[in-house]
């Protein structure tokens, strides 16, 4: 009888052990997501989550694009306290082999918790694009000999006013550190580039001119297209009729193509210097969203 009683309270004694276990086991609660307007980052980065407890950013993983516009992942296994803690949410775009386990500086989307729920948008991240705008005109001073027009304005783009230096026309914020803007013009052949620029406030000239002529371009971004054809164009490029776009990009970008924020459009007219021609908000190519915990 004696031993039959030890080896009840043996067994009561491990059971109660594995039940302390048990509870003390980490507890976790899925984060979800319903974000629109994503898209593929290509091989070499992925999106990342993080949400903000006491001030520090804790991850909450990562995931992919698709083609289609379609996340990898919508829910996401986090620590239930440190997701209770947590004041906001934001999303960043990380290398996919990454040994820093701090966000990157490219942080495109955030919002804050209300409640079990945060609207996310880039507004705080990247920029407040409300009052956007821009002006761009049609010349070719790179290919001009003491400013002498040569008939040929139809070949070059240049964002600004004209005169004499041309004036800065571009109503935009100046992006925090990860960003760049883009200027392009879309054509039947795809989108080619004008160039990447920091700040749009002041008269300088963007990251190069590799396609114009041989005399130095005005202080404000722009291209004319005469030399180094990409392939699939052909030069001199006519930029009459062509969309016209800036975007902003990641900073560094592994793509030869705009990024899905373009926060400004326009369409090229016919006319060339002094005609102006404008470039309009195109909030609809800005991702929003939620994430509920």
């Amino acid at each position: 009888m004696k031993k039959l009683l030890l080896l009840f309270m043996a067994t009561a004694l491990v059971v109660s052990c594995d039940k302390d276990d048990d509870t003390n086991e980490p507890q976790t609660k899925n984060l979800t997501m319903g974000i629109e307007g994503l898209e593929d980052l290509g091989a070499d980065y992925v999106y990342e989550g993080w949400i903000i407890v006491n001030g520090a950013p804790v991850s909450t993983g990562v995931f992919t694009v698709d083609g289609n516009g379609n996340p990898s992942k919508t829910s996401f296994s986090v620590d239930a306290e440190t997701l209770d803690q947590a004041t906001a949410y934001v999303l960043s775009i990380e290398p996919a082999v990454d040994n820093d386990p701090a966000p990157a500086t490219t942080k495109l989307l955030s919002g804050a918790f209300a409640a079990e729920t945060a609207t996310v948008s880039i507004t705080d991240l990247v920029g407040d694009f409300t009052g956007a705008s821009g002006e761009f005109f049609l010349r070719t001073p790179t290919d001009e000999d003491d400013g002498m027009n040569n008939g040929n304005d139809q070949y070059g783009i240049w964002f600004g006013i004209p005169g004499a230096p041309p004036a800065t026309g571009l109503e935009l914020p100046i992006l925090p550190d990860g960003w760049v803007y883009e200027g392009w013009v879309v054509g039947e052949d795809g989108p080619i580039t004008t160039g990447t620029f920091m700040d749009p406030t002041v008269q300088a000239e963007d990251s190069g001119n590799p396609f114009s002529g041989a005399n130095p371009g005005p202080p404000i971004p722009g291209e004319d297209f005469f030399n180094n054809a990409p392939t699939g164009f052909t030069f001199p490029l006519d930029v009459r009729g062509k969309t016209v776009v800036i975007s902003v990009e990641p900073s560094p970008d592994n793509s030869p193509a705009p990024f899905l924020l373009k926060p400004l459009v326009g369409t090229s007219g016919q006319e060339t210097a002094p005609t102006t021609h404008a470039l309009s908000l195109n909030s609809d190519s800005f991702p929003t969203g939620w994430v509920k915990r």
